[in-house]
C-alpha cells in the first residue's frame, strides 16, 4: 500500500487523531494516512465485516460541479449539466434522479479508463452534481473536467474536508443514532444532513462491498463527529490496509492497478458502467473499440483467482494449466473472510471463465490456482423495497 517517495506528504485533517489512536502513518497518494491501527489488518478487516468500520478516506477528490446561469427549469437544468459532463465519461447522468449516485469511468479516446469515479444528481440543486474522483488523479482529473465544462459551470473541489467511511452490517445503526435520518437513504443515493450546526453530505455507498455510508464533513466539525462516531462500541477505527484487502474480496478494482489507462470498461468486467443510452448512442470516448469488445473482439478480460498457497501479489505471472505465461495479477493478497488468497489480473478470455484451472507464479514456483465469479464475498448493500 506504501508508496516509495515520503517527501512532501500532505496531511489529512485528523493526522493528529490517526497518531493519536495509534495509527501507523505510510505515503498513500501523496498523503500521509493510517495503513493501520494496533490491532492490525486481519483484526480490523474482521471487525468491518461484523461491527463498523471507520475510515478516513479524506485523500480522496470530492468536488461540486454547478450551472453558473440556470434557466430554474430543474431538469432543463440538469440537462444542461449533464450534456456537460457526460463526453468525457460513459455513465448516463441524464436520467439520474434527484439524489442517485451512478459508478461511472473517465476514458479517453482509445476507451482506457482514466479514472473511476461517482457522480450524483443534487437532490435540492437543480443544475448541479457531486463528484468524487480518485485521489491520485484529481489533479488530472479536475483540470480535465473544468476544460470541459468552460464557461458555462464552475467546479468547486471540496478535497480540503474531511471525508470519512463508515462501513459494516452495524454501520446504519451508528449513524442513525446521530442523525435519524440516514435510514432514509437507499444504496447509491446521498443527501445534505445538518449535524451540530454542521452541513455533512452523506451517501449510502463505499468501497469494501458492505452496507455503509461516506460522510463528507467540514473540517472544523471532524474531529467532533470522528470522536462521537468511535464512542460507539459497534465502532473502530479502520486503516488503508484492511480496505484495500475489503475491496479485493468485493471484486473492486483499485485505480493503477486493474484500471490504467489502457484498460476499457469491457476488459475490466465493468461492462455494467457503459449505461444503455450511451451504448445506443455510441457517443462516448473510446466507443468504436468498447462496442466491438462487448460484441467478443476482445484481447484481455479480468479473471478472479482463488490461489492455494501462498498470495500472489501485483505483478506475478498467471500461467496456464501447462505452466505457460498468459497474464499478469494486478492485486492479490490473503482474504481474511476465506481464510485463503485471492488475486485479480488479465488472462486471455477464454482463461477468464469461472472453473479454469490455472497457476500462478510466486516467487519463481507455480502454485495452483482457480478462476472464479466475483464477488469472492457477496456484497451486502442496501436496497430499498420499491
Amino acid at each position: 500500500m506504501a508508496e516509495a517517495n515520503s517527501d512532501n506528504l500532505l496531511t489529512v485533517p485528523l493526522n493528529d487523531q490517526h497518531i493519536a489512536a495509534g495509527g501507523r502513518m505510510v505515503p498513500f497518494g501523496g498523503y500521509s494516512l493510517p495503513v493501520q491501527y494496533p490491532t492490525g489488518i486481519m483484526a480490523e478487516h474482521k471487525w468491518t465485516r461484523e461491527q463498523a468500520g471507520l475510515f478516513d478516506v479524506s485523500h480522496m477528490g470530492p468536488s461540486v460541479l454547478t450551472l453558473n446561469r440556470p434557466s430554474g427549469d430543474a431538469e432543463a437544468d440538469h440537462a444542461a449539466i449533464a450534456a456537460l459532463i457526460e463526453p468525457l465519461i460513459c455513465g448516463d447522468i441524464l436520467n439520474l434522479k434527484p439524489g442517485q449516485i451512478r459508478y461511472t469511468l473517465m476514458l479517453n479516446e482509445d476507451g482506457g479508463a482514466l479514472d473511476d469515479l461517482m457522480i450524483g444528481r443534487s437532490p435540492n440543486q437543480p443544475g448541479a452534481l457531486y463528484v468524487v474522483v480518485n485521489a491520485a488523479m484529481k489533479e488530472a482529473d479536475f483540470p480535465r473536467m473544468e476544460a470541459a465544462i468552460g464557461d458555462k459551470a464552475s467546479l468547486k473541489r471540496a478535497d480540503d474536508n474531511v471525508l470519512l467511511a463508515l462501513q459494516g452490517p452495524e454501520a446504519v445503526g451508528v449513524l442513525a443514532a446521530i442523525i435519524p435520518q440516514v435510514i432514509e437513504l437507499g444504496f447509491m443515493t446521498y443527501a445534505p444532513f445538518n449535524w451540530e450546526g454542521a452541513e455533512l453530505v452523506i451517501a449510502r455507498s463505499g468501497y469494501t462491498g458492505e452496507d455503509g455510508f461516506e460522510i463528507l464533513c467540514p473540517p472544523g466539525h471532524a474531529p467532533r463527529l470522528w470522536a462521537q462516531l468511535l464512542a460507539d462500541p459497534r465502532v473502530k477505527p479502520i486503516g488503508l490496509g484492511a480496505r484495500d484487502s475489503l475491496r479485493l474480496e468485493a471484486g473492486l478494482p483499485l485505480y493503477g492497478h486493474d484500471l490504467d489507462a489502457t484498460t476499457s470498461p469491457i476488459e475490466a468486467g465493468l461492462g455494467f458502467a457503459v449505461s444503455k443510452r450511451r451504448r445506443e448512442a455510441a457517443d462516448f470516448p473510446g466507443a468504436a473499440r468498447i462496442l466491438a469488445e462487448r460484441e467478443g473482439q476482445l484481447a484481455r478480460k479480468r479473471v478472479a483467482l482463488i490461489v492455494e498457497g501462498a498470495p500472489a501479489r501485483e505483478g506475478a505471472e498467471i500461467l496456464d494449466a501447462h505452466g505457460k505465461a498468459i497474464g499478469v495479477v494486478t492485486s492479490g493478497g490473503f482474504a481474511p473472510t476465506l481464510g485463503k488468497a485471492i488475486a485479480l489480473g488479465f488472462v486471455p478470455p477464454a482463461f477468464a471463465e469461472p472453473g479454469t484451472r490455472l497457476q500462478v507464479s510466486v516467487r519463481g514456483r507455480a502454485q495452483s490456482a482457480e478462476a472464479v465469479a466475483t464477488p469472492f464475498v457477496p456484497h451486502r448493500y442496501f436496497r430499498k423495497s420499491a
